[in-house]
């Protein structure tokens, strides 16, 4: 078996109970698209933030060049959060509340531990912000993290994950 197939199969029994998705309780947050198989809004899979604390939550510190000092992010891990609609595809077109788009590899949600932040420094994030949901690279982590492309691939203020 190989270890995406095993990596996978683990996804599947640690994610079982997320995966048949209930309808948000309150305001829509996050919506995905695309290329999901657990749907929950007509063909997307919505989050309120609800959902997403019920998803296993993950804590780093890390330097961005958006703060002066490292900040502690916290949320699901984004292939968490994939993994609970069911979307798969080789690209995720991040899309911001001002319309800023970036796209990222599928890929990297599983070569690195991007988290879907709600919080940094465990406060909730305001929208005026970067919030309420930010995607974030464990940039301290490895130093090909600490460049332009990966900066230009996280995102705050997200509201739609388009799975392509």
């Amino acid at each position: 078996m190989t270890a995406y197939r095993v990596y996978l199969l683990l996804v599947l029994l640690f994610t079982w109970p997320v995966l048949a998705l209930d309808a948000p309780a309150g305001k829509v947050i996050l919506t995905i698209s695309g290329k999901v198989g657990e749907k929950n809004a007509g063909n997307t899979a919505v989050f309120d933030l609800a959902m997403l604390e019920k998803l296993p939550q993950q804590s780093y510190r890390t330097q961005t060049p958006w703060e002066a000092l490292p900040v502690q992010f916290s949320g699901p891990y984004l292939r968490d959060v994939l993994a609970a609609a069911r979307a798969s595809g080789s690209v995720i077109k991040a899309v911001a509340v001002n319309d800023y788009k970036t796209e990222i590899p599928f890929s990297d949600t599983h070569r690195f531990n991007m988290i879907l932040a709600h919080k940094m420094n465990g406060q909730s994030i305001p929208a005026r912000t970067k919030g309420p949901l930010f995607i974030v690279y464990p940039y301290d982590t490895k130093p090909e993290l600490q460049t332009k492309p990966y900066y230009d691939r996280s995102a705050w203020q997200v509201k739609l994950l388009v799975i392509e």
